[in-house]
């Protein structure tokens, strides 16, 4: 069994960040293993506190999994600050990791800034070259390329921008668009188009991280970066196809629909 990685925030409702990670490596058949950088309040309607984890504490949670376990993939979350920034890029360094997946996680789809308007840049120069793959959506994608994105041809200026910055490849989600949903993949040479039909539900609470999870799990199981992103595409369409509402506020993705449909188990029908 590969092992996957997932360095991110704490969901206390379970929808996004660490829990739905852990959730998307099942479900992919590969061991899921977790350090936590924040510890957020929050549930279906929104973000209500962020406490962050020590740099310190952060570097000692990398160095005992690597020091002990092979580690095949990892996927970056939410990164709230220069410190923990810092402790994450200095211990993959060290220990050369790879198949590294960077989310970069700024706002809650309900606003709350999860990324320190001074982090931005530790953000960019320290964790994007390290990266195999990022994955922004258009907001994010606006504020590392520091340009507006209104069309296709918009996302594909920025992916080029954003992968002169070091990444080797740029995923750049098209879900703000109001077209059907257009993902622009560019591997620093070649543009890839990715089109699903866009569902309409408001359960949408963990989509990124869900995403980015998924194709780490891809990666770690020896999949070409297209391929990794074409399967994660098919799964997040079905997680979010058969979402399901639980809250007040916007419900989380379906991780298990594939196995809660073997099981007889009917959510998200």
């Amino acid at each position: 069994m590969k092992n996957v990685l997932t360095i991110a925030g704490s969901d206390s409702c379970g929808g996004a960040g660490i829990q739905a990670d852990l959730k998307t490596f099942s479900a992919h058949g590969v061991f899921g293993m977790s350090v936590i950088t924040a510890v957020t309040a929050q549930n279906t309607q929104g973000v209500f506190g962020v406490q962050d984890i020590s740099g310190e504490i952060i570097s000692k949670q990398i160095q005992v999994i690597f020091e002990d376990i092979m580690v095949s993939a990892v996927k970056i979350g939410m990164v709230s600050q220069i410190e923990t920034i810092n402790a994450i890029a200095d211990e993959l360094i060290k220990y050369k990791a790879e198949n590294i997946v960077l989310d970069p996680v700024m706002v809650s789809k309900s606003g709350f800034h999860l990324l320190k308007k001074d982090a931005k840049e530790a953000l960019i120069n320290r964790l994007l070259p390290l990266a195999k793959i990022i994955t922004p959506n258009i907001p994010e994608a606006e504020v590392i390329a520091n340009m507006k994105i209104r069309d296709i041809s918009d996302m594909e200026k920025a992916a080029e921008i954003i992968s002169g910055m070091g990444p080797r490849n740029v995923l750049i989600k098209g879900g703000h668009l109001e077209i059907d949903a257009i993902d622009v993949l560019y591997d620093g040479k070649n543009m890839k188009h990715f089109e699903t039909e866009r569902i309409q539900t408001n359960n949408t609470h963990g989509t990124g991280c869900t995403l980015s999870s998924a194709i780490a799990s891809n990666l770690a199981l020896g999949y070409t970066i297209y391929d990794a992103v074409k399967l994660a595409k098919e799964y997040i369409t079905v997680a979010i196809r058969h979402s399901f509402p639980i809250g007040k506020g916007v419900g989380p993705v379906n991780h298990f629909y594939s196995l809660y449909k073997r099981a007889g188990v009917n959510i998200g029908e």
